[in-house]
């Protein structure tokens, strides 16, 4: 259970990194609500993970999910650049969540 914490966890994490960019500093009232829920949402589905998975091992993961999400939602969204290099950086960040997962 706590792993399916983690990983909505996470994805609310897209969702917020995502939503800091329509807030435009937090001048549009809606995407700011929304961006502002998503943060809650993502942290009290992290800590709430984090009582039985290890702080480090959650922390990493969650970070790890926000930030391959974020990357590829970039690149769908605003059109920043896919090149191998990135692409390959961000299968090592999988790399690393699934290696936490199934082997730490």
């Amino acid at each position: 259970m706590a792993w399916w914490l983690l990983f909505f966890a996470g994805l609310f994490e897209i969702g917020w990194a995502i939503g800091l960019k329509y807030t435009e500093g937090f001048t549009r009232p809606m995407p700011s609500v929304l961006t502002v829920l998503a943060m809650a949402a993502s942290f009290c589905l992290l800590a709430t993970a984090m009582k039985t998975l290890p702080v480090g091992t959650a922390y990493a993961v969650w970070t790890g999910i926000g930030a391959v999400g974020t990357v590829a939602l970039g690149i769908l969204l605003f059109n920043e650049p896919a090149t191998i290099i990135r692409l390959l950086c961000i299968l090592m960040i999988i790399a690393g969540i699934l290696g936490l997962k199934f082997l730490a």
